[in-house]
């Protein structure tokens, strides 16, 4: 696998002078400053963390305005994937947040496995209800974009 970052003059994978990782992470805190439209979820497993995802709604979400909830960022440590977990944290949160959603991913080859993943876990958990179409997110460009709706007549 080729990783395609470069570090900066400090070290840090950045394409700005970012100095430190605190710094660097400083963009995430806003996840914690807005607990009514942002969500993050740390995806754990036997007391352990796993994962984590961060879920948003308007107006953090570059959807359009009939989405309710827009998954911004979903990741799973390597040696949970492939066994479920990541399926059963999607179903939690989707069935705690009732409402029309948006999953974005990339939609090149070298993104197959969480395209894979996306698939799978949205026919179990929609019911095979969900549509997936190449979209344009304003900041990354070309994505595969899933969106599909829950609602309390759904099955589980």
């Amino acid at each position: 696998m080729v990783w395609e970052h470069k570090i900066n003059r400090y070290g840090v994978f950045e394409n700005d002078d970012t100095r430190t990782l605190v710094e660097q992470n400083r963009v995430f805190d806003i996840w914690w400053e807005h607990p009514n439209v942002l969500f993050p979820y740390l995806i754990t497993v036997d007391d352990i963390p796993a994962g984590l995802a961060f879920v948003a709604i308007a107006p953090f979400t570059p959807c359009p305005h009939d989405i309710n909830y827009f998954m911004n960022e979903f990741f799973l440590l390597r040696n949970y994937r492939g066994k479920g977990i990541g399926d059963e944290a999607v179903r939690q949160m989707i069935k705690k947040m009732r409402g029309k959603w948006e999953v974005q991913t990339n939609p090149t080859g070298r993104n197959e496995r969480a395209q894979r993943f996306w698939r799978r876990t949205l026919n179990t958990c929609t019911n095979r209800k969900y549509s997936e179409e190449l979209g344009h997110h304003p900041v990354v460009g070309e994505q595969l974009v899933f969106r599909f709706s829950t609602s309390s007549d759904q099955g589980e």
